[in-house]
């Protein structure tokens, strides 16, 4: 899949283009189904039904529930139907697998079988999440129905952001998929976007990730602790770029065709607190969470402890959605506890200290939070852990100095880069040499973009982190 979207962007996306700025506007929405539905088919030729059942079922949903509008009944059970044949789509492919191996662990049975796991299909979590969306708002009359199979079709296959967001709900660009115009400052707007997301991916995820492969691979009972930290905080830098490199190329392709997809993330390292960390990280999903979770369950309107257990909710699945990992559900309740204590008094306490260790002590959760994340199961995670605290009595060694050496730079770079210092430094420019700015702007961007397929011609290395989602 990943050499199927790398295609897709920078061989096939300017006839793609072509072609679509070409069409006439009825068969806009034709051809952004037909592309999506090749795109996906070209990494999952097969799974490609998958997300076409679930296009089906919820477009069926939502003509039904228009239909039996007056008739709640009825329109409880379209939802309903809907709601488990998507989450039963998920069950299937993602958890199966996790939920058979934890009952022969409890039950010494032996129902797991490893070479009969189905594979996982990419992106099932973000389209289905994207399609369930448009049912839910239908059911809670928030939005009109779609009548037309192909308008609704478009809107799941959106190739852009069809395999790892951002989540884009239906209410997002319900009048897009109708009407929607491009212009010279549009198009502008989009291209500089997409380049920017390609460089984030290409020219700091990629290399820093190198860093964390080289680490990852290590014994964690041969790690010093620098390397251990060297390395976890590479794996920092290259999930950020990588997925918000991947948000902004999809924001940037949408943009050019017309959408306006919401932003997924907002400096997310520059947080002073676990809660505003989630506020600018994956925002679409913790959109999605509190929209459709939270405040369903009734959010913070019914007390205290109401609002702890619909937070602890709200994480138990947030981890669960990442992942069938018991890693990945202890991840989500690191960041449930820590929130639920910030709800309770621990944020009023962060309010007051200096803004420097608020900053630490949430990026210090964050990289610990990592660890969890990208380890393959608890006891490495543990493990890791253990390393980065002294587990192996030796505070630093060759290894890690070779690191350093090697990969100091792009640390630095990518820790300069993650934060808002150049956008602030380059609106001061504005204010000062308009005019330097205004001309450079496009020449370095065609530089990065220059840069970023050079790579990719001649690197093998290019993993999308997200994609596994």
């Amino acid at each position: 899949m990943v050499f199927s979207s790398l295609t897709f962007m920078f061989l096939f996306l300017p006839i793609v283009l072509v072609i679509y700025y070409i069409s006439p506007k009825q068969l806009k929405n034709l051809f952004i189904l037909i592309s999506g539905l090749i795109f996906y088919a070209w990494g999952e030729p097969l799974y490609v039904l998958v997300m076409i059942a679930s296009t089906l079922i919820d477009y069926t949903a939502g003509l039904l529930i228009h239909k039996f509008d007056s008739n709640k009944a009825v329109r409880t059970v379209c939802l309903i139907v809907s709601l488990l044949m998507n989450l039963g789509l998920l069950g299937v492919f993602k958890y199966g697998g996790f939920v058979l191996e934890n009952i022969d662990a409890i039950f010494g049975t032996a129902f797991y079988d490893p070479a009969h796991v189905l594979p996982l299909p990419i992106g099932i979590s973000f389209f289905t999440f994207q399609s369930m969306s448009y049912t839910i708002d239908m059911y809670k009359r928030k939005i009109k129905v779609q009548k037309n199979p192909i308008s609704f079709a478009a809107f799941v296959t959106l190739f852009p952001q069809i395999v790892a967001g951002p989540i884009v709900r239906y209410d997002d660009i319900a009048a897009e998929l109708d009407n929607r115009t491009i212009d010279l400052d549009c198009l502008y707007e989009g291209i500089t976007k997409f380049i920017t997301g390609v460089g984030k991916k290409v020219l700091i995820a990629n290399n820093i990730g190198l860093l964390w492969d080289t680490v990852k691979v290590i014994d964690t009972g041969e790690l010093s602790v620098l390397t251990a930290w060297i390395g976890i905080i590479a794996y920092t830098f290259q999930i950020y770029f990588d997925f918000s490199g991947y948000s902004d190329m999809a924001i940037g392709l949408g943009k050019m065709m017309g959408f306006n997809f919401p932003q997924n993330f907002d400096y997310p390292y520059q947080s002073k607190s676990i809660s505003e960390f989630w506020r600018r990280w994956h925002i679409t999903l913790g959109a999605w969470f509190k929209s459709y979770v939270y405040f369903p369950l009734g959010g913070s309107r019914k007390g205290m402890k109401r609002t702890v257990f619909n937070l602890a909710v709200v994480w138990l699945l947030t981890g669960i959605w990442h992942g069938a990992s018991w890693n990945y559900i202890l991840w989500g309740v690191l960041y449930g506890v820590v929130i639920i204590l910030e709800k309770l008094f621990l944020g009023k306490l962060l309010d007051k200290i200096p803004s420097f260790f608020s900053w630490f002590y949430t990026m210090f959760l964050v990289v610990l939070g990592w660890v969890l994340f990208t380890t393959k199961d608890l006891p490495t995670a543990f493990g890791y852990i253990g390393s980065m605290f002294g587990g192996t009595g030796v505070l630093a060694d060759d290894q890690a100095f070779y690191l350093l050496l090697n990969y100091g730079l792009m640390l630095v770079i990518a820790a300069f880069a993650c934060t808002d210092l150049f956008k602030k430094l380059i609106d001061w420019a504005k204010t000062r040499v308009p005019l330097i700015i205004n001309y450079s702007t496009p020449i370095v961007k065609f530089a990065i973009l220059v840069l970023s397929t050079a790579y990719l011609a001649d690197a093998s290395y290019n993993p999308f982190l997200y994609f596994d989602f």
